[in-house]
């Protein structure tokens, strides 16, 4: 998938379950991965969420029982990342 929206990591991250499918992960469609995410349900409950980004030196690893709110944090966190075929944002001063 393309540049998911925060829908589509919600319903991802819904249909997760302990038995058959129990994470996710999201990365660019490049042979040289700089980033990534996943997300995977824990035995207890609840979901960990792992943020790796190695432009920007950044591994974060956390835990959330919200699928709102980890859609939410996601969607933020990705669209700072560079998608293959997304354009480059463009910044002007006035």
């Amino acid at each position: 998938m393309d540049d998911p929206s925060e829908d589509a990591l919600f319903m991802m991250i819904s249909d997760l379950n302990n038995s058959d499918n129990t994470f996710v992960v999201i990365q660019p469609d490049e042979d040289d991965l700089v980033w990534f995410t996943s997300v995977a349900v824990l035995d207890e409950g609840g979901y960990e969420i792992v943020r790796r980004d190695t432009t920007r030196n950044e591994h974060e690893v956390t835990t959330a029982t919200n699928i709102n709110d980890i859609a939410r944090d996601l969607t933020i966190w990705l669209a700072a990342r560079d998608f293959p075929g997304r354009p480059t944002r463009q910044v002007s001063e006035f």
